[in-house]
């Protein structure tokens, strides 16, 4: 392998953002290699890519998938991890240079808290790392000297324009969304909405749990609390605004009334290359905006009563402690049962808020003590879903 390239390690190489990444890699070799892939259960589809790669390590999280794959053969030099410590053998080796969390969810937080405490460099594309515990999360980077770089591209976005002035001089920074497939619809209108209609999202191509996100306007809310923490404002300092053509990614406001936005077209390879190649600029496979078929840019307010998701967000920023943790639990174990059929489109911002109501909060929580409310409010969403069965109007 080429010492001169950023040695890559990419956990959830097989999804919607590390199959991203993979295709920058492919084409910025003389700058890129994919040194570390690591999956759930896809096991087939990591061989696929270690074989293509040529990678140092291929981790598999899952037993099964594991024992299946024990049966392949592997690229000569590429090094099989499965069990507890797959992931924190992968991006403790020191030639890694780079560690792209891309794990969906919650299971996000335990590889990017490896890495840090590795003093990696991490590109973070799993926004429930700082959603859950941000104030846990930047402490660790602080004190093992490491770097966190967005990947989201409404952050990217955010972080690129940050370049342009000293982050005392920042106003507020505007995230906009796209408003999903349901943008304009009023809250009678999305009673019967089913998870079809939810995963049909206009602009982006994104894996199924974050489109329902998308759709419910809680991606958003979530992007509020990671870009709280991410950048160090105050909740009051965030807000949201509705931009259906998602070339406008997000907007730094200065105290000079200076306002800088970053633009491209919905591409994942932009943002995601930008963090692995800064602080330098390259061309890539990111598609490039057509200003000759440019011909508007729309924004309105989001509707707060038909998406209350974003009202949450804004709580969780500015209360911090344990919300963030409870909230994102509940979110996912809601969004869940809407894809099964055991929860409507409305019911998943009202379980969460039920969730985040009862539960006890603290302003300064351990870890341990995060992942046991992660544990407490999917149990509590389950309850949730089991009462309403007995009382339908509830």
């Amino acid at each position: 392998m080429n010492a001169s390239r950023r040695r890559v390690v990419i956990l959830g190489s097989t999804g919607s953002i590390g199959t991203s990444c993979l295709k920058v890699i492919d084409c910025l070799p003389e700058r890129l290699q994919a040194y570390g892939l690591s999956a759930h259960s896809r096991w087939q589809e990591v061989l696929e890519q270690a074989h293509r790669h040529q990678s140092r390590y291929v981790a598999i999280t899952d037993p099964r998938a594991a024992a299946a794959m024990r049966g392949n053969t592997l690229p000569p030099g590429t090094r099989f991890l499965d069990g507890e410590d797959a992931i924190a053998t992968m991006v403790r080796d020191p030639e890694v240079d780079v560690v792209l969390t891309a794990i969906v969810g919650s299971a996000g937080l335990t590889g990017t808290w490896l890495a840090l405490d590795a003093g990696k460099t991490v590109a973070v594309a799993n926004k429930e790392t700082l959603v859950m515990a941000g104030p846990l999360v930047m402490e660790l980077a602080a004190r093992r000297n490491a770097r966190i770089l967005p990947v989201d591209s409404e952050h990217s976005a955010i972080f690129q324009a940050m370049q342009a002035g000293q982050p005392r001089e920042i106003e507020r920074i505007v995230l906009t969304a796209s408003g999903g497939p349901f943008r304009g619809s009023k809250r009678s209108e999305l009673a019967d909405v089913t998870p079809e209609q939810a995963l049909k999202h206009p602009t982006w191509n994104m894996g199924r749990k974050i489109t329902i996100d998308s759709a419910t306007l809680m991606n958003k809310a979530l992007e509020m609390i990671e870009a709280r923490w991410l950048f160090n404002l105050r909740a009051d300092q965030i807000q949201v605004i509705i931009h259906p053509e998602s070339i406008i990614h997000s907007f730094v406001e200065f105290t000079d009334g200076s306002i800088l936005a970053q633009l491209s077209p919905p591409d994942m390879c932009l943002p995601i290359q930008y963090a692995l190649t800064y602080p330098e600029r390259v061309s890539g496979p990111a598609r490039r905006l057509s200003w000759s078929e440019l011909r508007s840019l729309n924004f309105e307010q989001p509707d707060l009563e038909a998406f209350p998701a974003l009202q949450l967000g804004y709580e969780v920023a500015r209360r911090g402690g344990t919300c963030g943790a409870v909230l994102n639990a509940a979110n996912e174990a809601a969004v869940s049962a809407f894809l099964g059929g055991e929860l409507s489109f409305l019911d998943i911002p009202r379980v969460c808020r039920e969730v985040m109501d009862h539960h006890h909060y603290s302003e300064r929580p351990t870890l341990s003590e995060l992942n046991a409310l992660d544990r407490w409010s999917r149990q509590e969403v389950l309850r949730w879903i089991t009462a309403k069965a007995y009382n339908p109007s509830r």
